[in-house]
């Protein structure tokens, strides 16, 4: 067993393989101190709170039960129905040298097991003791891959809970519901359980790989609606009184490039492929609460670039996060004055404007008694590559606004330095877990190159650009592993790519090192031209 650094809050453990991998992962459960452990191919990650364990003390426990890694008691099956007629099947027969039948057939025969859960809500990484299948993914992927498709990479089975892009080899389609939020536990594949593939003809497949949710269907916190209709969506009271005038609530007039609600999030679900989300700038959101008087936990809204939106109802709300022009405007057309940072009174009709941001991304509107929309896994935060949670508001929407507030407002602002476009900034990393995966000239690239934040970037990661690439000693493939938020992977053109919020719980390329705690919100206000510097912690 080897214990590296994967962040200031987390170590990755290498085993001797998945069994052991699978094995350790049990024997640690309820350790003091642990969030939460994610298994992958030959690893297990483990994430702690350093205010109630240090890393070296972590380390002696993890060791200390290594004995008490026995085999694991046996888990309940699952059967998955499919319909072998995938597009990829003749060619995936071809790669193997067999005839498609013959993979059916043994793809039936095989038993199989998840070992681990991630790239999305409910996918499993399945696998089995047939040592035929050993597939390579496409060379190209695909964009668009339908919800409830079988697919194989490597040794393993996937199955897609719903539409995204993807590279496996598809070779079939069920209709087996991978994901219900509703269920206990959601995800249908948890790691450990047993597969049963069983075949069925295309007539007990309806609707699957065809009429299945993509992204464009992701939930909404409202029916897109007004007053009553909207309250029903949301679950909870009528947003209109009996006059049929809006009240406790914000209207959404127009939500930029993008406008999410996000609180905290949802920590503790990495297992079964969930990340924990939540607001990219904790410190922002914590801010934004305590002025208006909220627990620091409080649903707030999440503005990338300009926003507009229309009280209804008296309330207290402020803006913390990126900075940028504030503009508030009454029922009658005349503006008045608010203050970054500052609480403010807001009276029926008012309209807050937030021009697009001069320093840092992202806003954060919080009002007292914060927004209030169901919660799913504990949180009401957007997973927007999970797709778990309220979807991006757009105009016309209503959310509730809570009544309860614990504190009184705090009228002293928390000013923060944030970057403009064109700006350096230095960002602290740990490295690992596998630096030594470089060469030690791409180390020193890392820390003393400037790197530059792209326009491709979003709550999942950004993507760097810097004149060097980075360069690896070792080039084999390697397995798939739990991430961090903050963790620094770096795909094959050697142009590192910096998880967010949203990240995917696992990945398959190499993680160099991982920002600090300290940093992470700062990442989070990056915008697109923003030069980065990284130093060692």
């Amino acid at each position: 067993m080897r214990v590296l650094t994967a962040s200031d809050r987390a170590v990755l453990v290498e085993a001797a393989d998945l069994d052991e991998a699978m094995r350790l992962n049990a024997a640690w459960v309820g350790l003091p101190g642990v969030i939460e452990r994610v298994p992958g191919a030959r690893t297990v990650l483990v994430r702690f709170d350093p205010s109630r364990i240090t890393p070296a003390r972590l380390v002696e426990q993890l060791e200390s039960t290594v004995g008490d890694a026995s085999p694991l008691a046996p888990q309940p099956e699952v059967d998955i129905e499919v319909h072998y007629a995938g597009e990829d099947l003749d060619e995936v027969a071809a790669l193997l040298d067999v005839t498609a039948e013959e993979v059916v057939n043994r793809h039936l025969a095989a038993r199989w097991q998840v070992a681990f859960t991630g790239f999305a809500p409910g996918f499993g990484y399945i696998v089995g003791d047939d040592p035929l299948f050993d597939v390579p993914r496409r060379s190209s992927p695909r964009t668009r891959v339908p919800a409830g498709a079988v697919g194989l990479a490597g040794n393993y089975t996937g199955i897609y809970p719903r539409q995204s892009p993807g590279g496996w080899q598809l070779i079939g389609v069920t209709q087996a519901n991978l994901w219900d939020i509703h269920r206990e536990p959601p995800a249908l594949l948890v790691p450990g359980a047993r597969v049963r593939f069983v075949r069925v003809g295309a007539d007990a497949i309806t609707g699957a790989a065809s009429g299945a949710p993509d992204d464009s269907d992701a939930k909404r916190p409202d029916g897109g609606g007004h007053a009553d209709a909207v309250a029903d969506d949301l679950q909870l009271p009528a947003a209109s009184d009996e006059s049929g005038s809006l009240r406790n609530a914000i209207e959404i007039v127009q939500p930029g490039l993008q406008l999410l609600v996000q609180d905290l999030g949802r920590p503790g679900f990495a297992a079964l492929g969930v990340s924990a989300s939540g607001t990219v700038d904790r410190t922002a959101l914590r801010d934004a609460n305590r002025a208006v008087g909220n627990a620091p936990e409080a649903a707030a809204l999440e503005s990338v670039g300009a926003v507009s939106m229309r009280f209804h109802g008296d309330g207290v709300a402020a803006v913390t996060g990126a900075v940028g022009e504030l503009t508030m405007t009454d029922a009658r057309g005349e503006p008045r004055p608010i203050t970054h940072g500052i609480p403010f009174a807001t009276y029926d009709g008012d309209e807050l404007s937030l021009r697009s941001p001069l320093q840092g991304l992202r806003y954060l509107i919080a009002v007292r008694g914060g927004i209030r929309v169901p919660a799913e896994l504990g949180s009401m935060s957007s997973d927007t590559l999970g797709s778990i949670g309220p979807g991006p508001l757009l105009p016309g929407d209503v959310v509730r606004v809570g009544t309860d507030a614990i504190d009184a407002v705090d009228v002293h602002p928390w000013p923060r330095a944030l970057p403009a476009s064109g700006d350096l900034i230095e960002l602290s990393v740990t490295l690992g877990p596998r630096d030594d995966w470089f060469t030690p000239a791409a180390l020193r690239t890392l820390t003393t190159q400037e790197w530059r934040v792209t326009a491709q970037a979003d709550r999942v990661g950004i993507r760097l650009l810097g004149d060097v690439p980075l360069e690896r000693a070792v080039t084999r493939e390697l397995p798939s592993e739990g991430a961090v938020v903050g963790a620094i992977q770096v795909p094959a053109d050697g142009q590192p790519v910096l998880f967010l919020a949203d990240h995917p719980v696992t990945g398959g390329y190499p993680i160099i090192g991982a920002l600090t705690t300290a940093s992470l919100d700062l990442a989070g206000q990056l915008a697109p031209g923003v030069r980065v510097r990284f130093r060692v912690a």
